[in-house]
């Protein structure tokens, strides 16, 4: 729309579909009485409102964007014709010297010739004047001797005389004197063998052999487990038929002499990048690159280094644990070399069992374990990649957590010899057979004198419940531990465990609540078939209960300082198992 104010005409500007600006006459409006003519609707019409001004501003901003990437291009190639022009000025005054050196050469070389062949002709021409004048001055002789011999009076004298001179005179006569010039005057000019100096001068507009490339740094995600994107640049000026693309890959233990480096590979391209395939995963390569045209090969460029993605890690399904506010999972990396971090992917499934479409992602773990805070009674999908410079890798094999309770597995290495571990991971035996001695070799870790076993409790100071189920004629010690609690001493005779005991007699089943080897005195009625034990690191406490009958057997009150592991003993053979991964009882954190 158009308005006058004081003389001036403005327009109303719009954003076309193509995203280009462009401006719109508009219809007259009636004057204000103010005597300022504007639309009713104001110069960027009421209805287009906020939101049309920020899809504007968007745009806008976009072209601004676009604009800046384009002068950055265009400054780059600003920089790049002034180097060759630099280069092609350098080029040009270099032919230039090296024209006027060869013209000054063979200048030199044509002054040489010319000055030898003047001596030579000097030379001929003086040693023919030297034998005109030596006949000269015999002919002049033999004249003089005649004319006095011809003015003698005494006729015999001259009789006796006039015939040695005639003979002399008849034999002069005889000599033949060269009187033609024994060189000519001109001299020889055969013509300059330029040849050289137009091949100079041809080669001024001729191709130029390509200066070296350029190769990139690697950037992110440009690498899979066994293939490499290598791109570089070379300057806008050269030709250049072909690239050849050399990579081998670095090894650590490369012997000094060289005599066994590792084979290097070579790809030839035209174009300015090159996906580099059939290579070893989370391994990194050495390459460089060469540029060719007809007049020859540039130059190698510098050397860079690329790394392939690594492998997938492997997570440890034996060593995860869970409870309702939290997981840990631990994995191991995979790959020889090593890596700059993890990254570990975690998605929530449905109650029909369906993967949710939203995935989180705790980036740049250092190491090979993470301790994920997470919703309680839910049920999620984990899974890990390992990252590097080349990227991520694939995802590792899943891993199913549940946070409906504690879970959690035996801590082999601390386990005594005598005991065995199911394949499931939750049931402990203790048999009577006695093992050989080669097989009592003990682990730094193990138990040696209580036949004990510690579990793997994630170490997150929470509410955590799991059961114990033991034979009815099983002696046993269940309770919690710290983790370097003494292995050659007995579950509850120290300070740093604490653990309910049974005690098989032959009236009756005995039960203790043991810390540091002292027990109040209870006495319990029904032997429990399965035991729940209920931590709370919160209230500090540890209590016993008969899941059967929902009965609190006691509650240990302490403050623990540090974080403390299930433990379980067998006092004589039997087995005992552990259910966990459920939900804890209403009645057991009253």
């Amino acid at each position: 729309m158009e308005a006058n104010r004081g003389g001036r005409t403005f327009q109303r500007f719009s954003v076309n579909t193509n995203e280009s600006l462009h401006f719109e006459p508009c219809e007259d409006t009636s004057s204000s009485p103010t005597g300022i003519e504007h639309d009713e609707d104001n110069v960027f019409m009421k209805e287009e409102n906020e939101s049309e001004m920020t899809s504007i501003r968007n745009r806008l901003q976009g072209k601004v964007a676009e604009m800046e990437n384009f002068a950055g291009h265009l400054e780059e190639i600003f920089l790049t014709v002034e180097e060759n022009f630099g280069r092609q000025e350098q080029h040009l005054e270099q032919h230039y010297n090296d024209v006027l050196q060869t013209l000054s050469q063979r200048h030199s070389e044509r002054a040489a010739g010319l000055l030898e062949e003047k001596k030579s002709k000097m030379e001929a021409l003086y040693s023919q004047l030297l034998s005109c004048g030596q006949a000269l001055d015999a002919s002049k002789e033999l004249i003089e001797t005649a004319q006095e011999i011809y003015r003698t009076p005494d006729k015999r004298v001259f009789l006796k005389t006039v015939i040695p001179i005639i003979k002399r005179i008849e034999m002069f006569a005889k000599e033949k004197v060269e009187l033609t010039l024994s060189t000519k005057l001109e001299f020889e000019t055969p013509p300059a063998d330029l040849s050289d100096v137009k091949t100079m001068m041809d080669s001024i507009n001729a191709v130029p052999a390509p200066s070296a490339p350029v190769i990139n740094p690697q950037m992110s995600n440009s690498a899979t487990q066994t293939s490499l994107r290598v791109c570089w640049s070379l300057f806008s000026d050269d030709t250049v038929e072909y690239y050849d693309l050399y990579y081998r890959p670095v090894l650590e233990d490369t012997p000094a002499d060289g005599f066994c480096e590792p084979h290097v590979s070579t790809v030839k391209v035209k174009e300015t990048h090159c996906t580099v395939t059939d290579l070893l995963p989370n391994a990194q390569y050495e390459l460089w690159v060469t540029a060719t045209n007809t007049t020859g090969i540039s130059p190698a460029s510098e050397k860079a280094l690329y790394m392939t993605v690594p492998s997938p890690p492997v997570i440890k399904q034996r060593e995860c644990t869970s409870c309702p506010d939290a997981a840990l999972i631990r994995w191991e990396s995979g790959n020889t070399n090593p890596v700059d971090s993890y990254t570990v992917e975690l998605s929530e499934m449905d109650t029909d069992g369906t993967q949710s479409t939203v995935t989180e992602s705790i980036v740049a773990v250092p190491t090979c374990q993470c301790l994920i805070q997470l919703l309680s009674g839910r049920r999620y999908l984990i899974s890990v990649r390992a990252v590097n410079v080349g990227g991520p890798s694939d995802k590792s094999d899943p891993v199913y957590i549940s946070t409906s309770g504690t879970f959690f597995y035996f801590l082999e290495e601390t386990a005594h010899p005598c005991l065995a571990i199911s394949e499931d991971g939750f049931t402990i035996f203790y048999g009577d057979e006695e093992l050989p001695i080669s097989a009592m070799a003990l682990d730094d870790s193990a138990f040696t004198r209580c036949v004990a076993i510690l579990g793997d409790l994630i170490p997150v100071r929470a509410r955590h419940y799991w059961e114990v189920e033991v034979d009815e004629g099983t002696e046993f010690r269940i309770g919690v531990a710290y983790e370097d609690t003494e292995r050659n001493s007995y579950l509850g005779v120290n300070a740093s465990s604490w653990c309910m005991r049974h005690i098989l007699s032959s009236s009756r089943h005995k039960y203790e609540f043991l810390h540091n080897g002292w027990s109040p005195d209870l006495r319990i009625t029904v032997h429990p078939v399965r035991i729940g034990v209920a931590l709370d690191y919160d209230r500090g406490t540890l209590s016993f209960f008969n899941v059967n009958l929902e009965q609190h057997l006691h509650t240990f009150q302490c403050h623990f300082r540090n974080y403390v592991q299930p433990c379980f003993s067998l006092d004589n053979p039997g087995s005992l198992t552990v259910h966990n991964a459920i939900e804890a009882p209403e009645y057991t954190f009253i």
